[in-house]
């Protein structure tokens, strides 16, 4: 796809100005290969290798004194890929409260649990972290529109910020996906598509699309903003935690973009002294669906990439993601912090939900329940000590899943 003259020099202008004459601030580093390109260029997959690139700024990064004075995630715009003069484009994402769960500590048998809650968001899922960044980037580039595969949350999230964008979009999700998020994308006035199989074919049909059309895809790793509006959610975490980390941090996983961005922001901070340099990080912890455990299969058997998880079958639809692009990246990120990956089953995810809501005053979605189901099971078998403080993550809203 080739950008238009006109795009083309809106793009430059936005990319590689702070101020008049000044430099871009961020560029392209290939995860796998270390290719390079200038951060003003528009940029999905590494052409050299086609895996998913990083944005990178000049070391160091400023201290904490650039947080800005608002209460949304871009009041870390400082380490963020905007442009001193241009205004994100935010609906108040971000900011989402971390709660102490001391009933659930004692009985899961953990020194302390608290559970990070991003159904508060507002499309009612992380998602929205990362729509933000990619959306703050993308709407002045002169695309005639967006598009997306989503298992649910991320289409209802495009959907909403390519309202707020003036910028068409196109959502391409299996037909097993909740009904009351198929309506939520649909009230935003994106166009919804619905796709036998699962989101790997989602994924093949909005890729032909963006060919076809010259619409952007703005799947999961496949461009290199999302990644850096979620990795807002680890800097978050830091701040609430008075800028430390906890021991373990178990968090569902489908695409795992989120592992990933927070692995990368903790690497960032250390390096630039927001946290003490000498301690350890956090063990990540992947939880995942018995019927669709792809990253657990290959972490234990010693895998570097996983192998697409055959029939893949959870009623947690944010975990249903098969061979997810970013494989080789959450497994360094568990294998680097001496984490772990867990499959559960579909009834203890339905528990750990209702343990959520009922314990915890929170209104889990499904993959929060998975995250809290693996929480115990973890502690319980030793693979998280006792004398740990676990944040664990609910990822939206339990009454999007309920037909």
């Amino acid at each position: 796809m080739t950008l238009s003259r006109e795009a083309m020099s809106r793009h430059e202008a936005l990319g590689t100005s702070q101020r008049p004459g000044a430099p871009v601030r961020w560029s392209f580093e290939c995860s796998a290969c270390g290719h390079t390109a200038p951060g003003a260029n528009y940029a999905q997959l590494c052409p050299s290798c086609a895996q998913p690139l990083f944005v990178r700024y000049p070391s160091p990064w400023p201290t904490r004194d650039a947080i800005a004075p608002r209460w949304d995630m871009w009041r870390y715009r400082a380490v963020m890929p905007v442009a001193a003069r241009e205004e994100p484009l935010t609906l108040g994402e971000g900011c989402t409260p971390l709660s102490e769960a001391r009933s659930l500590a004692r009985d899961l048998g953990a020194r302390r649990l608290l559970v990070k809650n991003e159904a508060v968001s507002p499309t009612t899922s992380f998602k929205a972290r990362g729509m933000s960044a990619a959306l703050t980037r993308v709407r002045h580039m002169g695309f005639p529109g967006l598009v997306v595969p989503t298992n649910g949350n991320a289409g209802v999230a495009l959907a909403a910020y390519a309202a707020a964008a003036g910028i068409p979009a196109r959502v391409y999700a299996p037909t097993a996906t909740p009904r009351p998020i198929q309506a939520q994308v649909r009230a935003h006035g994106a166009e919804l598509r619905l796709v036998d199989g699962h989101i790997g074919d989602a994924g093949a049909a909005a890729r032909e699309f963006a060919a076809e059309s010259g619409y952007v895809d703005i799947s999961t790793l496949r461009e290199p903003w999302r990644l850096e509006g979620k990795k807002t959610i680890g800097i978050e975490l830091a701040e609430q935690l008075d800028w430390r980390l906890p021991d373990a941090i178990v968090f569902p996983t489908g695409g795992g973009i989120a592992i990933i961005a927070m692995w990368k922001a903790f690497g960032e901070m250390r390096d630039a002294g927001w946290i003490d340099r000498d301690a350890p990080l956090p063990r990540m912890y992947v939880a995942q669906a018995d019927g669709c455990a792809p990253v657990v299969r290959a972490l234990h058997e010693g895998a570097e990439r996983t192998r697409g998880w055959e029939a893949p079958a959870t009623h947690a639809t944010g975990l249903r993601v098969p061979a997810p692009l970013g494989d080789r990246l959450i497994l360094r990120a568990v294998r680097e912090s001496g984490g772990d990956a867990i499959a559960v089953c579909e009834s203890d995810i339905e528990a750990g939900a209702r343990t959520l809501a009922r314990s915890a005053g929170i209104d889990a979605c499904p993959e929060g329940g998975c995250a809290l189901a693996a929480t115990a099971e973890l502690l319980r078998t030793g693979r998280i000590p006792a004398d740990a403080e676990v944040v664990v993550f609910n990822t939206g809203s339990g009454v999007a899943y309920r037909n």
